[in-house]
């Protein structure tokens, strides 16, 4: 079994009403989800190309750059072979 420990403060959770609650890949069933958003992609009601920029290996910091400031929701490193 994995074991992550994280530290915080408790009385910023319960002073401010917060939580915290664990969430893997948006509690997506992959097998249900994934054929839903190729579908919709098919429709043309999922802009899928839009969200995915590729990089070469050679501007993978360009790539971090990138995501970082918004301009791509998932960089894609290209990586040659040699």
């Amino acid at each position: 079994m994995l074991e992550t420990k994280a530290s915080f403060d408790i009385n910023s959770l319960i002073l401010g009403g917060r939580s915290i609650r664990g969430i893997v890949e948006g509690d997506s069933v992959p097998q249900v989800f994934i054929p839903q958003l190729v579908e919709l992609f098919q429709q043309r009601r999922f802009p899928f190309d839009r969200l995915v920029k590729f990089y070469p290996f050679e501007q993978i910091n360009q790539a971090a750059e990138g995501s970082t400031k918004g301009i791509t929701l998932k960089p894609i490193l290209h990586i040659a072979e040699l």
